[in-house]
């Protein structure tokens, strides 16, 4: 990484956890050096960096957030930010247009040892649900990189940090949950495996009292 490049990434790690207050708490596993995908509930446009910035820094340097390209191309800052500074993995989520298979795309990062940060609900949650339905991509990553550890994140508050229709973000602090890994099972259908892995995001959620 460049020198401008890595002041850029200090400087939004900074800004993020300062903002934020943000803390991750590791209840189901210890940071770790080795390739997983952490998966995460999907609020707002901030979920990637809330991960990212709360890393272990040598973690950090070899995670790669997956975006959509159609939002993070948009203008000069958005991408130097996406392909310069977190190095995200551009998806093309028109299927029409699309050149390249998003699978194949995440499954080559992992295979250069990287590990990534995904959202299985496909788009950013703004309906009432708690969690809205993971689209199949998750299983189709784990049926192709069945070696891989997929660790659920739960975050709290992001949603009221950067609420939609807003331009600036609102101080407040967020809580990531980090939980214990799950991997592939030998001959493990579809259904069986989004529903796992869905329902130990879910059962990261902070109790209400």
């Amino acid at each position: 990484m460049h020198t401008l490049d890595a002041i850029c990434a200090f400087a939004l790690c900074l800004f993020t956890r300062a903002l934020t207050g943000a803390r991750m708490l590791w209840i189901g596993c210890a940071p770790a050096a080795t390739v997983r995908v952490y998966y995460a509930n999907h609020n707002s446009h901030g979920d990637f960096a809330l991960i990212w910035a709360c890393l272990p820094d040598d973690l950090r340097a070899r995670t790669r957030p997956v975006a959509g390209a159609d939002y993070w191309l948009k203008g000069r800052l958005r991408t130097y930010v996406a392909q310069r500074v977190i190095r995200a993995v551009l998806i093309d989520r028109n299927a029409d247009t699309r050149k390249e298979d998003p699978i194949a795309q995440m499954a080559d990062v992992i295979d250069q040892g990287d590990s990534l940060i995904v959202f299985p609900e496909g788009t950013r949650n703004t309906t009432e649900e708690t969690l809205l339905p993971f689209k199949s991509g998750i299983y189709r990553l784990a049926h192709a990189r069945p070696e891989t550890e997929f660790v659920p994140v739960w975050i709290e508050n992001a949603r009221r940090v950067m609420p939609k229709g807003k331009l600036l973000p609102l101080p407040l602090l967020c809580t990531l949950t980090v939980g214990a890994p799950v991997t592939l099972a030998q001959g493990e259908e579809k259904d069986a495996f989004v529903a796992r892995t869905r329902d130990a995001l879910l059962a990261l959620q902070p109790t209400q009292i």
